[in-house]
């Protein structure tokens, strides 16, 4: 092949490596700069074809991943809002399966920097990848898309977003957030990293734009259904669905996750596909406080459909069917049942008064476990059914607090200056995961920062899983793998 971009060799060493034709190398198009980033072993280089309007990158380097990057990177340095698009398309099958072709805004040319990027990999991954803090590991949320022709990333304020199509004239489908502080000015541009120091790899970028993003007075909520590891924090996208949608729950045999939207519930397998709505009879305003039995059998819902049209808990088969009311005090909210399978713990308010209540699963009477002043709320058992977490603000802010199954034995499990909610212990009996918001931060609202935080219940020591944007509906109920080894939650993003 030859032609503006150059020639193109076959070396065993360097696979389909470009051969940079001098009359256009030395062009960078609407680009500022070009070097590579970290220590490579090969020095990248790039072929800019004004004809075509067609950048050819080769680069080295032995990854874009961890603390540090080693890639070549071709760059304009910009401030404000922006959106950068492209065609991407790799040359040659390459060596390494994920060698990264990338569209990037990075606050430096350092190889610790905190950047993002829009990545496709050799094999067809498409995900957005992360450093939010300089020095830190990186992270990165996988597209459902993939093998995606053309990529964007797009900067607006602290949300940085992806998006991806896989044919001519698809529309865009906007993807991965994440919320990333990165101050003007800042780099933008596209690279390309081998993933084996050894080699070059290359990649060729077209009808390539830079552009302000778009706005529109009439922005639209889209909801993200996510998984996240706890070993790596790495996310994947389940599904995005251009409605409002909350509060997933993992079925016992790991396939489904269960959520609702609209006041109806609705399941989807958990590594993406077609979405089945649950048969719930009348009731049909379901809110975000649902969740299964231990066994796997039956549905818990709450619910606002009879008259005075507060909460009420309901129990009814997994597959769908006509509920049977728990509760006969309203409203109440459903958070825990016990891992025997005998007990529901609620969040019920009484005489104007919130607190924690327990009730049997078949029906009966309510014993009420709380009596302070504040709010106590999110109620769930621990693994092995001796404990009960939950939040309350009894102090003043919202905490993490544990107690026995009868009421005693208070103790508080946070206290470092957020306003946690929605404590859940991982299946296994290791791990507590919880909502944060900042300490300024009044209730649970929807559409704000917020954290999932982690806790260690050997060690006390506490991380962040993910970072997002969100609040209301995106955990409010047990959301654990039963492997303990992720967690189902929902993030959110207008446009």
């Amino acid at each position: 092949m030859t032609g503006a971009l150059g020639k193109v060799r076959y070396d065993p060493s360097h696979p389909m490596e470009i051969t940079p034709d001098p009359q256009t190398s030395c062009q960078q198009g609407i680009f500022e700069g070009l070097g590579d980033v970290g220590k490579v072993l090969h020095p990248g280089s790039l072929n800019y074809d004004p004809l075509a309007d067609s950048y050819a990158l080769t680069g080295s380097g032995e990854n874009m991943w961890a603390k540090n990057d080693e890639f070549f990177f071709v760059w304009k340095k910009v401030s404000g809002d922006i959106s950068l698009t492209a065609d991407i398309a790799f040359v040659g099958e390459g060596v390494h399966a994920h060698r990264k072709a990338c569209l990037l805004v990075r606050q430096s040319l350092d190889t610790d920097s905190v950047y993002a990027d829009a990545a496709i990999h050799g094999d067809g991954l498409a995900a957005l990848q992360f450093r939010d803090e300089r020095g830190a590991s990186t992270h990165d949320i996988q597209s459902p898309i993939v093998a995606p022709k053309r990529l964007r990333i797009e900067k607006v304020g602290n949300t940085v977003t992806l998006s991806a199509s896989q044919s001519d004239g698809e529309p865009l489908y906007t993807g991965a957030a994440i919320n990333l502080e990165i101050s003007d000015p800042y780099y933008i541009g596209i690279g390309v990293c081998s993933h084996d120091r050894e080699v070059k790899e290359s990649a060729i970028f077209s009808s390539l734009t830079i552009e302000e993003p778009s706005r529109s007075d009439r922005a639209v909520l889209h909801s993200t259904l996510e998984i996240v590891s706890i070993d790596s924090t790495d996310r994947r996208i389940v599904k995005i669905f251009p409605e409002h949608i909350e509060a997933p729950n993992w079925t016992p045999d790991g396939q489904t996750l269960i959520f609702n939207s609209g006041g109806r519930l609705y399941r989807i397998p958990c590594k993406g596909g077609e979405v089945d709505a649950i048969e719930t009879g009348f009731a049909t305003r379901c809110n975000n406080d649902h969740g299964i039995s231990p066994d796997g059998s039956q549905l818990v819902i709450s619910d606002q459909s009879v008259d005075p049209h507060q909460s009420v808990i309901y129990v009814l088969p997994i597959t769908g069917g006509e509920p049977k009311r728990i509760t006969e005090s309203s409203p109440s909210y459903w958070h825990g049942w016990s891992p025997d399978g005998q007990t529901l713990v609620f969040c019920g308010q009484r005489n104007g008064k919130f607190g924690i209540f327990t009730i049997p699963a078949s029906g009966g009477l309510e014993t009420r476990l709380t009596q302070t002043d504040g709010l106590d709320d999110g109620p769930d058992y621990s693994p092995d059914g001796k404990k009960i977490y939950f939040n309350s603000d009894r102090t003043g802010q919202m905490q993490i607090w544990r107690m026995e199954t009868d009421g005693s034995g208070m103790e508080r499990v946070t206290s470092d200056g957020y306003n946690d909610w929605f404590a859940h212990v991982s299946p296994d009996g290791c791990w507590m995961v919880f909502l944060s918001y900042d300490s300024s931060v009044k209730g649970h609202p929807p559409d704000k920062d917020v954290m999932l935080r982690l806790m260690s219940l050997k060690t006390g020591e506490i991380s962040v899983l993910a970072k997002l944007y969100g609040g209301q509906g995106t955990i409010n109920v047990p959301s654990w793998s039963p492997d303990s080894r992720r967690l189902a939650f929902v993030s959110y993003q207008y446009r």
